[in-house]
């Protein structure tokens, strides 16, 4: 099987600017076929499509493993038993060969973001930081350059502050991390919580990216009971129904 066949016929968006110039590299410098993955287009669309998502992970993911100036075991295995998870193992054996083709490139942050940002919906925007938070912590530890490259992505890409403290909350835990994922301060009185709690449920309901495909709908759900379970222990510190 060539990967070209299988994830290019999937792409929409990411085939063309920057994103796939870096994954026809990658492609052509493992099968030494650089045309597979542009030959085998169904057609392109604008939908962002699962594919477009995971090859947008693919090279987000290297520019922020990099960032430290180091590979860890634990980050290509966190990377590894994602995929296992969406696409099985076969198919993860060929996508960490061209990750890792991916990870000896140059990645122009800003190109590439822009061509993401052009494309991505917002719901869709917020559910590959989370994964990047993910990516950064594998090793239980935020390297202050991983910090920077993703607050760079985020910013590249439209995130506000609120949005990027939001996500930051759920992976860096401290005593307002709660209010951090609902976006409030400690100060706000009940109410404000109940209607920040309402304006984040609709913001992070799996719902949203139900079109990217089973695994990443369930990294949804698992941000979505992250921010339910800020807003029961908000709820039980203060008492409130």
């Amino acid at each position: 099987m060539k990967i070209g066949k299988w994830i290019g016929g999937g792409l929409g968006w990411a085939i063309g600017g920057p994103i796939g110039a870096m994954l026809g590299f990658a492609i052509g410098s493992l099968y030494d076929d650089k045309n597979n993955i542009t030959t085998n287009i169904s057609g392109h669309t604008n939908q962002t499509t699962a594919s477009d998502f995971t090859v947008s992970i693919l090279v987000l993911s290297a520019a922020v493993m990099k960032a430290d100036g180091k590979i860890l075991k634990s980050e290509l295995e966190y990377v590894k038993q994602f995929f296992v998870r969406q696409f099985g193992v076969e198919k993860t054996k060929d996508l960490m060969l061209v990750f890792k083709e991916i990870l000896k490139q140059e990645i122009n942050l800003y190109d590439v973001c822009q061509q993401i940002n052009y494309y991505m919906q917002p719901p869709e925007k917020l559910q590959l930081l989370h994964y990047l938070f993910g990516i950064a912590l594998a090793d239980n530890e935020l390297h202050p350059n991983e910090l920077s490259v993703i607050e760079t992505i985020s910013r590249y890409l439209g995130i506000s502050a609120s949005d990027l403290n939001s996500l930051k909350a759920m992976f860096v835990k401290d005593n307002n991390n709660a209010y951090d994922i609902l976006e409030i301060a400690p100060s706000a009185t009940d109410d404000e919580v109940k209607k920040a709690y309402r304006l984040m449920a609709i913001k992070y309901h799996p719902d949203k990216v139900s079109h990217l495909g089973p695994e990443h709908q369930q990294a949804a759900k698992e941000k979505f009971q992250q921010l339910n379970q800020a807003y029961e222990t908000i709820k039980k510190q203060r008492g409130m129904k």
